[in-house]
């Protein structure tokens, strides 16, 4: 059941020309949710929707559905769904979403050239704002498609100029009706490039994620007192951003110690700063920072904010600096279901492709999806493991083969009798 890779670079490369930006180095492309560049990205993706069939369905918050229904299906049933997004960060790949949605399209419509015959119905998704930066901190579709955010608080959301998503989602005419409901899925599968480098590394062609990881993300506060940087003494000075300094070491030891002792898959951050009056004649008075934690085990993520916690702590007694810690973003890691990575396992030993166990230590649509139904995610190769990037590239033969065992997994989990 080999899919046509020509015609799955066609629409992928099709649709980098949407929001493309000019690079010196690869090929890039800005689509932010509900801009120009995201109408004609999801306007391409409607028509070859329809050109094979599928029957579209647009809900409130802009994501679209395309439904098969063969002759061999029964329509009662729970469709599997497989998909990814169309947005991107500014100047980002060409690869990020795109390659998920169009090779769950592919692979539709290999099943149909091959007359296969699923017993359920196959869904085509593409979610809303995945990406996040314009309206929220990303996977919004999918957060309302799994029920954890409703309809009317994702429509008012704002971005930086205060226009809201739903009247961003009317102006490009994508604003639908109605909640897909993601827990009516049978099974749900995304394919993802892997922005990281582990594939290339061995040089396996295919990843098969475990685990999608927790993130927390922290707001913390270090406040001192400004003052003469030339007529302060250095004994009478409250720092904050020495204090802020310290505590950026004490994230990065406390990340690396739990990678040592519990868990290799620990990660913590501290990757933005804002230091205030920011004058280079004034010690700084008020440093706010953003903290980054993830892993595959929530228990390390609790940890490491302990200890983030304790650092301040630390930095109040020894620095006399003020200091507030907010933990403003919460999301547990999941496991994938084990029958749809036994699934893509049978698919890529039947097609003879070698395939490795691995986890992402990215967020995707699909840790939202795998709370409410049966979850799997498949990973091609990053080129030098670079993602959101123009120079993000992952080879059009990894893109074939990886979306070949991703056709033979959604086959599987929609019953098709693999005849014809």
């Amino acid at each position: 059941m080999n899919v046509d890779g020509a015609r799955l670079r066609e629409d992928i490369e099709r649709t980098a020309e949407f929001g493309r930006v000019e690079s010196e180095e690869g090929r890039g492309r800005t689509v932010r949710a509900g801009t120009e560049a995201n109408r004609t990205a999801r306007e391409y993706f409607l028509t070859r929707l329809e050109d094979a069939g599928l029957m579209v369905r647009i809900d409130a918050v802009g994501n679209i559905v395309g439904r098969w229904v063969p002759e061999s299906a029964d329509s009662d049933l729970p469709p599997v769904a497989a998909g990814s997004h169309l947005d991107s960060v500014p100047e980002g790949g060409i690869f990020d979403g795109p390659l998920g949605v169009y090779a769950a399209l592919e692979a539709v419509r290999t099943m149909q050239e091959r007359d296969k015959k699923p017993e359920r119905p196959i869904a085509v998704v593409s979610f809303t704002e995945e990406e996040g930066g314009r309206f929220g901190s990303g996977l919004l579709g999918s957060s309302v498609a799994t029920g954890q955010r409703s309809v009317e608080e994702v429509l008012a959301l704002e971005d930086g100029e205060g226009r809201t998503l739903e009247n961003a989602l009317e102006g490009i005419g994508f604003r639908g009706e109605g909640r897909v409901n993601a827990a009516g899925w049978e099974a749900w599968l995304e394919l993802h490039i892997e922005q990281s480098d582990r594939l290339e590394t061995v040089g396996v062609p295919v990843g098969i994620v475990t685990d999608i990881t927790g993130i927390t993300h922290c707001e913390v506060s270090i406040r001192g007192e400004a003052n003469h940087a030339g007529a302060t003494p250095m004994n009478d000075r409250t720092d904050a951003l020495c204090a802020a300094s310290e505590f950026v070491l004490d994230v990065e030891r406390a990340a690396s110690e739990v990678v040592a002792s519990e868990s290799e898959s620990a990660v913590g951050t501290v990757g933005s700063l804002s230091v205030r009056p920011n004058a280079t004649n004034v010690i700084p008075g008020t440093v706010e920072c953003g903290v980054d934690i993830r892993d595959t085990h929530y228990k390390t993520m609790n940890e490491l904010v302990s200890r983030a916690k304790s650092s301040l702590a630390r930095l109040e007694a020894e620095r006399g600096v003020e200091t507030a810690f907010d933990r403003e973003f919460d999301v547990e890691p999941v496991s994938m279901a084990d029958r749809c990575r036994e699934a893509a396992r049978e698919a890529a030993t039947e097609a003879e492709i070698t395939t490795m166990a691995l986890h992402s230590g990215a967020a995707h649509d699909t840790m939202h999806a795998a709370r409410v139904t049966d979850a799997g995610m498949l990973f091609a190769p990053s080129r030098d493991g670079i993602s959101h990037n123009p120079k993000e590239w992952t080879d059009w033969d990894d893109c074939e083969t990886a979306t070949q065992v991703l056709c033979g997994a959604m086959a599987r989990l929609a019953g098709s009798s693999f005849e014809g």
